[in-house]
């Protein structure tokens, strides 16, 4: 079983999971949360594949910062996967849609809004980390 297969086998009951040679990392954390965490701990997730959730071309960008190599989306935007394509990293989904919704359904997701016009993974997070301190205060 590939990095890629194991990430999607063992992603029931999490929202992440991430996978390389062996190695699983699982998070139960909200939305970017997790990505966010690993990001900003200094994690090295080079070469890890990725399962998850939602993957909107928020979490798109983070995977592409962290240097994952695939990823797995049971629902995938489809701003989220052309911005997988566009590094070349393989992306499959259960799902796809045109954007990702916010939790109480009534508008587009804020992680979403906060990226739409950025292109750079590493000026989408700063993006992210800014968005995030501002819902938590």
């Amino acid at each position: 079983m590939n990095d890629i297969e194991l990430a999607k086998k063992n992603l029931d009951g999490h929202s992440i999971c991430l996978c390389r040679e062996g190695e699983i990392i699982f998070d139960d954390g909200r939305g970017i949360s997790p990505m966010m965490r690993f990001l900003s701990s200094g994690r090295d997730l080079k070469g890890f594949a990725c399962a998850d959730i939602i993957v909107g071309k928020a979490a798109a960008m983070l995977f592409v910062k962290a240097g994952i190599v695939s990823v797995y989306g049971r629902t995938m935007s489809e701003a989220g996967k052309a911005y997988l394509e566009e590094y070349g990293i393989p992306c499959t989904c259960e799902t796809i849609t045109d954007r990702i919704i916010n939790r109480s359904g009534t508008d587009v997701c804020p992680m979403e809004k906060t990226v739409a016009g950025i292109s750079d993974c590493d000026e989408a997070y700063e993006a992210l980390k800014a968005k995030l301190e501002q819902l938590r205060s």
